[in-house]
């Protein structure tokens, strides 16, 4: 169901972050063409509709197209809705990723899906004239790898906000890299947003929810453990690591 508040700018505080980090590592430039991938998620649909907002008032001029893959069961008819009331054009791919993943009895499924749906989003990207490609991870999420880089690689890193992808040569540009969850929930309510319900089977039962859970517990003792994580990866250098 379409609403009034569809059209409403997203907060102050979201939209400075989000400003800021699109300023911080250039992610959008003149005559851009930007695909959103669209989840039906919090993240994916609050992105949208913040880039949307930008669009109209920003000096810089830019394109902008949503694109979803569509897993078995996913209701997208909402999604459908939304683009057209906002005027964007949409894009919609189904692929049977849950089926592979059984299929391959795959130990990461959230890292093997997140890793097919890009390759497909940034191809079909790259084959319609798309040069950049828009994804909706927060700080959270970049805390998240972090730590899961850390715990199971060894290795002190996180995505990065802006790369990119050498085989299709599409960049990939994260606006919400300095963005919180909790601050996106609370907008994406308040919006009314058509969030639609992931029906995912892995969703809960992954590595990255036992990390989340792990993380929630490290922030009771130590509140400001985004910052400083934030602050490490922004400021390491090759002078601070031990490398011989």
């Amino acid at each position: 169901m379409i609403t009034q508040k569809f059209y409403e700018p997203i907060n102050h505080s979201l939209r400075r972050r989000i400003g800021k980090a699109i300023s911080q590592w250039q992610m959008i430039s003149e005559n851009d063409k930007i695909l959103v991938g669209l989840s039906g998620g919090k993240d994916s649909l609050l992105l949208l509709h913040s880039l949307h907002g930008l669009q109209k008032r920003s000096p810089v001029h830019f394109s902008l197209s949503a694109f979803t893959v569509k897993i078995s069961g996913l209701e997208t008819q909402p999604l459908e809705e939304y683009c057209e009331a906002l005027n964007v054009p949409y894009t919609l791919i189904e692929q049977d990723i849950i089926g592979i993943i059984r299929a391959r009895n795959e130990k990461s499924p959230c890292s093997f899906c997140a890793n097919m749906r890009r390759g497909i989003i940034s191809t079909w990207a790259s084959q319609n004239g798309y040069n950049k490609l828009a994804l909706g991870h927060t700080l959270d999420d970049a805390i998240e790898t972090f730590f899961m880089n850390l715990l199971h690689s060894g290795r002190a890193k996180s995505f990065q906000p802006k790369a990119l992808m050498t085989r299709t040569g599409v960049t990939v540009i994260r606006p919400l890299v300095l963005s919180t969850e909790s601050a996106i929930i609370d907008e994406v309510k308040r919006l009314c947003l058509p969030v639609i319900e992931s029906p995912c089977p892995f969703a809960g039962h992954t590595e990255r929810q036992r990390v989340r859970e792990y993380i929630a517990g490290l922030r009771k003792d130590i509140p400001d453990l985004y910052g400083k994580i934030l602050h490490a990866l922004q400021n390491l250098t090759e002078s601070e690591s031990w490398q011989s």
